[in-house]
C-alpha cells in the first residue's frame, strides 16, 4: 500500500466526493496562533503541512462565525462575519487561498435550524409583538388558563436535545420562543419564505467567497408541524418527545429542493452534506436521490445512537457484531441510490478508539483496524481532527474540567433527580461530547504544541505518547496508517466506486466484506475485538479467493495493521487485526 502523498489536483467529476476524503477541523480546539488558549483561523494554516501530508481532499471547518459562544459557535449572530476569537475574513480569506493552493478544497458548518438569541433578526424578531420579524421565529403564546413562565405553561411538552423545556418565557412580549436546543438558540420558522430567501441569499455570498460547499447542522429540524402538538412522556420523564412533529418535517423535502434551486444550481464541484439526526434508510434514499437534487450525502446517526442505555449517558456494552451489523445495513440500503457518509468521529462524539476499541489493551490495533473497516466501505469517509492519531477520550474526573453545555446539563439534571456524583461522572467519562474537543496532540511539549497559553479546555495528558510529531514519517504509527488509507482511496477505483457485499466470516466479532469494481476486487477482514479469532468463510468466498488447490498463500494481501504478521487467508486475526486482500489490479 503506497504511502505516496504528491501533489494532487482536485477533481472536476460530478461525483468527485465519492473517492475523496474529508477532513473535519474544530477550529477552537486544532491550533492556537495568538496564545489565548484558543485555536483560530491562522492556526489552521500553521497546520496546513499535516492535513496535505495526510492526503484529504476536503477540510470542513465548524462554525467560524461571529457568535456568543453559547453552544461553541452553533449560536450564530452573524452569519456574515467571522468571530474575533477565530479571527478575521482577511484571515479566512487567506486560509481559503492557500487551501485552493494545495487542492484541498473548504466546505462550512451551515447552522440555520436556529440563530443565537443575539442575531439582529431575533433582537427585532423580540422587541413587540408587531415586529415584522415576529413571524422568523416561532413564538406562541402559554397554554390556556396558565401563567407565562410558571412550570407547565409552555406552549407544548416537548424536551430540548440539552435538557429542559424547549421553550423560553419573554417576560416582555408576554409569550414563548421556541429552542430545540439551547434557550440562546430560538428556532428559526423556515415557513416563513422571507426566512429562506435570507438563509439563500446568505449562502450564496459564501460560495461567491469561494467555499465549496456546506455541511448543514440538523438541516432535517427545519420543517416543523405547524399544530406543534404535545408529544409523548416516557416513564420517568418530565418533559415529551416532539420529534415526530420536527424530524423529517411536512416540508422538509421541499425546503431542500428549493434551496438545490437557488443555492446550488449551475455551480460545479461542490459538496452538500445534511446532518440528519433520527434519518432511516429509506428517508436516506430519498435525501441523497440524485435526482431529487437535495444533497449529497447525509449523517445519520444510527452507529453511534446503539451504545445508548437509557440515556446517551447511561451507555451500555455492544454486542460483538452490533456496530458491523449497523453500518452493513445502511451500506445495502443505499446500494443501488443515494450515497454514505462514513464517520465514528466528530465534534459531538466521543474518541471511537475509546468508545468502539480498546484503548488500553490494543490501541494500536483499535485505531487502525478501525479505520480500515470505515475507509474502505462504500461512501465518502470523514477523519475528525486527532483520529488519525488515535487521540482517545481524556481522564476528566470532577465536572469542572467539562465545558460542554450538554454535559453540564445532563451532569446536572442526573445529580438534581437523585443520581450519585460518580455515576453521573462515569457517564460524562464515556460520552461528552468534550472528549472530541480536547487540544489536538501535535507534540509531547506542555499543551501539546497546541498553544504557549492556558487551553480553554485541558489537553489529555497522554499526548506525550500520542502525538503528531511522534507520528510523522514512522511507518508504524497510526497517522501513517491512515496516510497510507486515504491514498489507496485515491490510487484504486474499487474503493470509490466498487459495489458492497458483506461476508459472513463465521463469527459476529469479524467485519468482512467485498469490494467489486470491473475485474477489481477487495475483500476487507477486521477483527473487531480484544480477542484472538479464525474467519471462517463460505466455500463460495473461499473459491473466489485462492487459486489451484486454495493454497492459504496463493491469496494476495494488500495490507495489514500488523504488518510483520504472516495473513494466510484462513490464518487466525490477532486482536484487532485488519487485513486487506486485493485481486485484479
Amino acid at each position: 500500500m503506497s504511502n505516496a502523498a504528491e501533489p494532487r489536483h482536485p477533481s472536476t467529476a460530478p461525483d468527485w466526493w465519492k473517492s475523496a476524503v474529508v477532513y473535519q477541523v474544530y477550529p477552537r480546539s486544532f491550533q492556537d496562533s495568538d496564545g489565548d488558549g484558543i485555536g483560530d483561523l491562522r492556526g489552521i494554516l500553521q497546520r496546513l503541512d499535516h492535513l496535505e501530508r495526510l492526503g484529504v481532499d476536503v477540510v470542513w471547518l465548524s462554525p467560524i462565525y461571529r457568535s456568543p459562544q453559547a453552544d461553541n459557535g452553533y449560536d450564530i449572530s452573524d452569519y456574515h462575519d467571522i468571530d474575533p476569537v477565530f479571527g478575521t475574513l482577511a484571515d479566512f480569506d487567506e486560509l481559503l487561498a492557500a487551501m485552493h493552493a494545495r487542492g484541498i478544497r473548504l466546505v462550512m458548518d451551515l447552522v440555520v435550524n436556529h440563530t443565537s438569541d443575539e442575531h439582529p433578526w431575533f433582537v427585532e424578531s423580540r422587541a413587540s409583538r408587531d415586529s415584522a420579524k415576529r413571524d422568523w421565529y416561532w413564538w406562541r403564546p402559554p397554554r390556556p388558563g396558565a401563567r407565562g413562565g410558571d412550570p407547565g405553561a409552555e406552549p407544548t411538552n416537548w424536551e430540548s436535545f440539552f435538557s429542559g423545556p424547549t421553550w423560553e418565557w419573554d417576560e416582555a412580549t408576554g409569550e414563548y420562543f421556541l429552542h430545540l436546543f439551547d434557550r440562546k438558540q430560538p428556532d428559526l420558522n423556515w415557513e416563513n419564505p422571507e426566512v429562506r430567501t435570507a438563509v439563500y441569499e446568505m449562502m450564496r455570498w459564501w460560495l461567491d467567497r469561494g467555499v465549496d460547499g456546506f455541511r448543514m447542522d440538523v438541516i432535517n429540524l427545519i420543517s416543523k408541524h405547524p399544530g406543534l402538538p404535545d408529544g409523548p412522556v416516557r416513564d420517568g420523564k418530565r418533559y415529551g418527545d416532539g420529534s415526530a412533529s420536527y424530524v423529517n418535517g411536512p416540508r422538509l423535502h421541499e425546503f431542500l429542493q428549493e434551496m438545490h434551486r437557488e443555492v446550488f444550481d449551475g455551480r460545479d464541484g461542490l459538496i452538500t452534506v445534511g446532518e440528519t439526526p433520527g434519518v432511516t434508510v429509506d428517508d436516506a434514499v430519498l435525501f441523497t436521490d440524485p435526482a431529487r437534487r437535495e444533497v449529497d450525502m447525509v449523517f445519520q446517526f444510527e452507529h453511534v445512537g446503539l451504545d445508548h442505555g437509557v440515556s446517551k449517558f447511561r451507555p451500555r456494552p455492544l454486542e460483538p457484531g452490533e456496530l458491523a451489523a449497523s453500518l452493513a445495513k445502511w451500506q445495502d440500503g443505499l446500494r443501488e441510490t443515494g450515497w454514505n457518509s462514513l464517520y465514528l468521529e466528530n465534534h459531538d462524539q466521543p474518541r471511537s478508539v475509546s468508545r468502539f476499541g480498546d484503548a488500553d489493551e490494543h490501541w494500536y490495533g483499535s485505531a487502525t483496524a478501525l479505520a480500515t473497516m470505515l475507509h474502505l466501505m462504500r461512501g465518502t469517509p470523514y477523519v475528525y481532527q486527532g483520529q488519525e492519531l488515535g487521540m482517545t477520550n481524556a481522564p476528566f474526573s470532577v465536572i469542572d474540567e467539562y465545558r460542554d453545555i450538554e454535559s453540564l446539563n445532563a451532569y446536572a439534571e442526573e445529580v438534581a433527580s437523585g443520581t450519585a456524583v460518580a455515576d453521573a461522572l462515569y457517564g460524562l467519562s464515556l460520552m461528552s461530547r468534550d472528549h472530541a474537543r480536547t487540544p489536538v496532540q501535535w507534540d509531547a511539549s506542555p499543551n501539546a504544541g497546541f498553544t504557549s497559553g492556558e487551553p480553554w479546555l485541558p489537553v489529555n495528558p497522554n499526548h506525550d505518547r500520542i502525538n503528531a510529531a511522534d507520528q510523522a514519517g514512522d511507518p508504524g504509527s497510526v497517522f501513517e496508517y491512515y496516510r497510507a488509507l486515504i491514498a489507496l482511496r485515491h490510487e484504486r477505483p474499487v474503493v470509490g466506486h466498487g459495489s458492497f457485499e458483506r461476508a459472513d466470516a463465521g463469527h459476529p466479532a469479524i467485519f468482512a466484506y467485498e469490494r467489486v469494481h470491473g475485474a477489481e476486487r477487495l475483500l476487507v477482514v477486521a477483527n473487531l475485538s480484544s480477542a484472538e479469532h479464525a474467519p471462517a468463510f463460505d466455500l463460495d468466498l473461499a473459491a473466489r479467493w485462492t487459486t489451484g488447490a486454495g493454497e492459504p498463500g496463493d491469496v494476495p494481501i494488500l495490507t495489514n495493521t500488523i504488518p510483520d504478521s504472516p495473513a494466510p487467508f484462513d490464518a487466525p486475526l490477532a486482536p484487532w487485526e485488519a487485513r486487506v486482500y486485493a485481486a485484479g489490479a
